[in-house]
């Protein structure tokens, strides 16, 4: 199964990292965070990748037609005019990467639409953003959308609140929760039929304010609730916590 990574946004919220480089190409430890995010998929080993570029997509092409050079140590013998990586800490040797340019203003959805020439054969397909890490079982996601019959599956998460709850009345707090939990939200890590594909009628389309509440409103959508590890990196404050939680060695994204 292939999977569609959207990595063509600006990323203004993130304005400090990403005013040169598109956002999925933030570092985390000095690796991409869309390494890691591929990271995730080889786990399980889904190891085609699909990226849909737009934003300074030069910069994510050059970066991985040049990947062993820039994640390994390398050895140049000039008299020979040869290369050799070293001490290689990444295999890359599996994966299959397709890079499409699919423009700078498209929509989420419409990214999807201008790839689908390379899913022909599927019938289902994985979907992410490219910013969100994430330990969900990818298994278990795909078991639960093939049981469901739905054209598309989105992995809900809960996100605590940064700030406590309080519960005011006639001046008086009756209630202080510290830990205030919201709702389920979107998480991205979605499996989708290539039904989808019906769906889609325009390339400035958003998944998140057309397709999905549509598909919603007829019965299509389904949510695969995880309760694990998941962060998005949406400011200069997530990615200092990723780093933090991460630099021992062990990634919470894949354990």
């Amino acid at each position: 199964m292939k999977v569609v990574i959207l990595a063509g946004g600006f990323g203004t919220r993130i304005s400090e990292e990403s005013k040169n480089i598109p956002k999925p190409m933030i570092a985390i430890n000095g690796v991409p965070i869309i390494v890691r995010i591929m990271e995730i998929y080889s786990k399980y080993n889904f190891n085609e990748f699909i990226i849909c570029a737009g934003y300074k997509s030069n910069v994510i092409k050059d970066y991985f037609v040049n990947l062993d050079k820039y994640q390994n140590d390398i050895e140049i013998n000039c008299s020979k005019n040869e290369i050799n990586f070293l001490d290689k800490k990444r295999n890359f040797n599996k994966w299959k990467i397709i890079i499409s340019d699919t423009g700078f203003n498209t929509g989420t959805a419409g990214r999807i639409k201008k790839v689908k020439k390379y899913l022909k054969m599927d019938e289902n397909f994985m979907v992410t953003y490219g910013d969100g890490l994430s330990n969900v079982n990818l298994n278990s996601l795909i078991k639960f959308h093939k049981n469901n019959l739905s054209i598309a599956t989105l992995t809900a998460v809960p996100v605590p609140s940064r700030f406590g709850n309080l519960k005011i009345k006639k001046n008086l707090i009756e209630d202080f929760n510290e830990k205030q939990t919201s709702s389920f939200i979107n998480g991205g890590f979605f499996v989708f039929s290539k039904k989808i594909f019906s769906n889609i009628s325009s390339s400035r389309q958003s998944l998140e304010n057309d397709i999905l509440p549509d598909l919603s409103k007829k019965n299509k959508l389904a949510a695969y609730k995880h309760n694990g590890f998941w962060q998005c990196m949406d400011t200069l404050r997530d990615k200092m916590y990723i780093e933090k939680i991460s630099k021992n060695g062990s990634p919470p994204w894949l354990k």
